[in-house]
């Protein structure tokens, strides 16, 4: 398998978003604004920007509010056009135009069993290959996509690469942290995963981010967990299992700046850092900022 036959992503965004409530009770969590635009479109461009060819959202069967961002509004472009609106029709046909370099599919996770099982509803669609993952409530701002760069590693690789981020200490228990060997700059051979350690029993300073790379027998694997009432199984359990049953997977240590979504905190964090850096906005931004004179 070579990087560039990965063409298939698969996104899984069938959660209920219960951190985001009561927000997400009104806006499903993947048309949430993040700067100018829906958190989702963030994660649509960096898979066109590193050359998919198609995303498979996993969805619940009755979500369908985010297909109006995905799909051409013949209406909404008619009406542009009669009152001569020429800035949104432009904003309009771009996006048009990004979501043309991509086909989307759409499978259903009828019972909400973690991201793993998630994932793996969307295995038929894929077949026998390598595919993306993105989980869309983390945003890589970066000049190389961050799916990019794991494929990049993947080319060689030939095994599941796993972005990677250091984090300050104080954070380690909110995420799943790696065990590690380092292979060479950036890039290594993930030994183990501990889920929200403790700062002195983490194993290392990494962090797992949303975005890898699978391969078939990932799928496999997820295949073969049993999973018990009431429980989840997770994408970092799977990996877990895999490199006790030594089986290899990479970590690389993604270049740019990591905006979490996971939860609104976050959120709020990574809508002040986009809204800042905006090329139209920012400035007036940061002028009424020191206006309000509030820090």
């Amino acid at each position: 398998m070579e990087s560039d036959i990965l063409k298939k992503a698969i996104f899984p965004i069938a959660g209920f978003a219960t951190r985001f409530l009561p927000l997400s009770k009104a806006i499903p969590k993947e048309l949430i604004p993040l700067a100018d635009k829906p958190l989702l479109h963030y994660s649509i461009k960096e898979a066109v920007d590193s050359n998919i060819k198609e995303i498979i959202f996993v969805i619940q069967p009755e979500q369908r509010e985010f297909l109006k961002y995905l799909f051409d509004n013949a209406r909404l472009k008619s009406f542009l056009e009669e009152r001569k609106k020429e800035e949104a029709l432009k904003i309009l046909n771009e996006l048009n135009d990004l979501f043309q370099k991509v086909s989307f599919s759409f499978v259903p996770q009828k019972e909400p069993l973690g991201d793993a099982h998630a994932i793996f509803q969307a295995h038929n669609l894929i077949g026998n290959e390598a595919c993306g993952v993105f989980f869309s409530d983390d945003v890589i701002d970066a000049e190389v996509p961050a799916m990019q760069q794991l494929k990049d590693v993947f080319k060689t690789a030939k095994c599941p690469v796993v972005a990677l981020k250091q984090i300050p200490k104080e954070k380690l228990s909110n995420y799943g942290i790696v065990k590690v060997e380092k292979l060479a700059n950036s890039i290594y051979k993930i030994k183990g995963t501990v889920e929200k350690p403790s700062p002195e029993k983490a194993p290392s300073n990494l962090a797992i981010v949303g975005r890898s790379i699978i391969t078939p027998e990932v799928f496999e694997y997820i295949k073969s967990f049993k999973i018990k009432k009431g429980a989840e199984i997770s994408l970092t359990q799977v990996f877990n299992k895999m490199v006790q049953d030594g089986k290899t997977i990479y970590g690389y240590e993604i270049k740019g700046e990591w905006l979490e979504c996971g939860d609104i905190s976050r959120w709020f964090f990574s809508f002040i850092y986009l809204a800042l850096r905006h090329p139209k906005f920012g400035p007036q931004i940061k002028e009424y900022l020191k206006s309000l004179k509030l820090l």
